[in-house]
């Protein structure tokens, strides 16, 4: 018996909950979306604050290094809903999702977010002790809060198609 095969006789009474129940399955892609809705307009936000903070002044850098320090905890609470409730669905048609091309698309999709949002949490410490308009870190930031919309948007994109698929 194969890993699919596997996976999916595992999950079978589960996906046959959630296939005859249209309130669970409506709840699950509901939390999915909300995941996403939250998790990248929270994110998507602040990094269209951080790249407006380019062109300002050194209290105005502080001031969106500080706020985007702070939207780290709601992002990734956002993120484990995804996650969680993305398992749900993936479960729902195991035997479907996991040989899907485009459901491997958008899973390296999230890895490449994540691996994002951690270099840009560091970049963002880092250039908390050292502000300065001269740090050559800004210019790291930028190109993590470009790649961070890039990849939201790119991973909503491939949800769509799998959705539709």
């Amino acid at each position: 018996m194969s890993l699919v095969q596997t996976i999916t006789a595992a999950a079978k009474p589960w996906a046959d909950f959630y296939g005859h129940s249209k309130t669970t399955s409506s709840i699950v892609t509901w939390l999915h979306l909300a995941g996403i809705l939250v998790g990248g307009g929270f994110a998507i936000a602040s990094d269209r604050a951080a790249l407006r903070a380019l062109r300002a002044d050194l209290d105005e850098r502080t001031r969106v290094l500080r706020d985007f320090g702070s939207i780290h905890r709601p992002v990734i609470l956002a993120l484990i809903v995804v996650a969680l409730s993305g398992v749900l669905q993936t479960l729902s048609d195991a035997e479907t999702f996991l040989v899907s091309k485009v459901y491997w698309t958008k899973m390296v999709l999230v890895v490449c977010l994540l691996a994002n949002g951690y270099g840009v949490q560091r970049t963002e410490r880092r250039l908390a002790l050292a502000p300065s308009s001269a740090n050559a870190l800004w210019g790291r930031f930028k190109l993590g809060a470009i790649a961070s919309i890039s990849l939201w948007l790119a991973t909503l994109l491939a949800g769509t198609f799998l959705m539709s698929s």
